[in-house]
């Protein structure tokens, strides 16, 4: 199941955490843990943020990678399933649409 998660990272504790010098080493560190497919660090709302996909095996994996975020940072985490337009293609739209139309 591949999942987006949307990061929004407090000012603090980052701030502190980048003057100490460890930020970019903690934000390593969750990187090689979790094993994104991809990242893309940017703002959000005015505060440090990330898209970070991963693949997941089933749903108890989603505290795996979302606890580091929690844990490290302060951070807000959202979860997204995210498909794929072959993953689209097999969920049979039409014949949802037939049937409940």
């Amino acid at each position: 199941m591949r999942m987006l998660l949307d990061i929004t990272i407090p000012h603090e504790p980052f701030n502190s955490l980048a003057r100490q010098g460890v930020a970019g080493k903690k934000l390593g560190d969750i990187l090689d843990a979790i094993k994104p497919e991809t990242v893309y660090f940017t703002e959000q709302d005015g505060k440090r943020g990330a898209i970070v996909v991963v693949d997941l095996a089933d749903p108890s994996k989603i505290p795996g990678v979302s606890e580091p975020w929690f844990i490290t940072f302060n951070a807000d985490v959202k979860c997204r399933i995210a498909m794929t337009p072959d993953d689209l293609k097999k969920a049979g739209l039409d014949a949802l649409g037939k049937k409940w139309a």
